[in-house]
């Protein structure tokens, strides 16, 4: 998306073709479901490995790791499959215009002018579903983990054990901050200079950030003190610790 922005911004020709756009809402739905879903694995991967760390290697196994990714892939495939048939059946007026500087499904149903009333059903049902669940889990694996650090009887420990879960907790909040602010805009804000900033928080500022967070945290398990990290926490879990998304940095 964003070499096509680009491309209409030196042209000064800002249209997209339907084709066109009906990719970007298809790709963008994809992206923003794996990586949520993928966040979640992530966050059951520290889980596992602060709160079981004996049985780290035999709990997050290369198959389970795998299923996980694939699942997650499966899954936010199969919604914007779905998104994207139910956009089909819909009709536009002549030159429809959308406030974003990509198409994103939510705005383009907006400017139909046939009756909306399924996708907006299956948009409610399918964000509480695929946005909630992995949400949960995210919250549930974080309680877990932060039962068992205040456990621990050294305070060294406790802030390396707290460490190792920070670049990825950075990422969620980046990320669930910048689509619940993208949710908040679309319903409330109807100014579309306000809303094109919002769009590009959350589709240039995230994926920008992610490999610097991520860097951080990996220059962080390179240092001396990642031993103390493996006497407190059992091992280094690395399953999901090094997933970076591309999240929506799309060549449409």
């Amino acid at each position: 998306m964003i070499p096509k922005m680009l491309v209409n911004l030196k042209a000064q020709n800002q249209s997209n073709t339907y084709g066109g756009c009906l990719t970007q809402v298809c790709f963008v739905l994809v992206f923003a479901a794996s990586e949520n879903f993928l966040l979640a694995a992530m966050a059951y991967d520290c889980y596992v490995a602060i709160c079981h760390p004996l049985r780290y290697t035999d709990i997050m196994n290369p198959c389970l790791c795998g299923l996980l990714t694939l699942l997650s892939l499966f899954i936010s495939t199969v919604d914007a499959l779905i998104h994207s048939l139910l956009v089909l059946r819909l009709s536009f007026c002549i030159d429809p215009e959308i406030p974003y500087f990509f198409c994103e499904v939510i705005q383009v149903i907006k400017v139909a002018c046939s009756d909306t009333l399924i996708n907006n059903v299956f948009i409610y049902f399918a964000a509480s579903m695929l946005g909630g669940i992995p949400l949960f889990g995210i919250i549930f694996s974080y309680t877990q983990i932060v039962s068992s650090i205040l456990k621990m009887p050294s305070a060294g420990g406790k802030y390396k054990a707290f460490s190792t879960c920070g670049s990825h907790l950075s990422v969620v909040f980046l990320f669930h901050g910048t689509a619940f602010g993208a949710c908040i805009s679309a319903a409330f804000i109807h100014s579309s200079r306000k809303t094109a900033i919002v769009s590009a928080m959350y589709t240039m500022v995230t994926p920008m950030m992610n490999p610097f967070i991520y860097s951080l945290r990996n220059r962080f398990f390179h240092t001396p003190g990642h031993e103390g990290i493996l006497e407190e926490t059992g091992q280094e879990h690395i399953c999901f610790s090094l997933i970076i998304l591309p999240h929506l940095d799309l060549g449409f």
